[in-house]
């Protein structure tokens, strides 16, 4: 693997990723997707983003293929695409967050199982469960 400095091309494609994040509301959307899949009812209740910026926002990350869909009778699940984007903004959140103790925060990223944590969910919303 090359360094950034090493190839222009990798920096160009590395900073194009970099504005995809680089973006508020999309930024709440990773981070809440970080807890695991929701939908979109969930994110915005979660959020607070509202229509249609939600909507425009995950488009937006789909395209970008920073989040995978799947449909359930009319319902859309949003996730993080793959762990690559899991790692990113996990270290996003301890990087960028109030962690007093950097190195001993990225290295738990680093080295511990992937974050999914229960996020409350609005009230006289529907939970199902998931079968594997």
């Amino acid at each position: 693997m090359k360094a950034l400095f090493e190839s222009r091309a990798h920096a160009v494609v590395a900073a194009d990723k970099l504005k995809v994040y680089a973006q508020p509301q999309r930024l709440m959307i990773l981070s809440c997707l970080l807890r695991g899949e929701h939908t979109v009812s969930e994110i915005d209740a979660v959020t607070g983003i509202g229509q249609p910026a939600l909507s425009q926002q995950l488009a937006e990350l789909r395209r970008n293929e920073l989040v995978r869909t799947r449909r359930v009778s009319k319902q859309i699940w949003y996730d993080l695409a793959d762990d690559k984007v899991r790692l990113c903004v996990r270290s996003m959140e301890v990087i960028l967050g109030d962690n007093h103790d950097l190195e001993v925060a990225l290295g738990e990223v680093i080295t511990s199982p992937p974050l999914k944590k229960d996020i409350k969910r609005p009230a006289g919303a529907a939970s199902f469960v998931k079968i594997l």
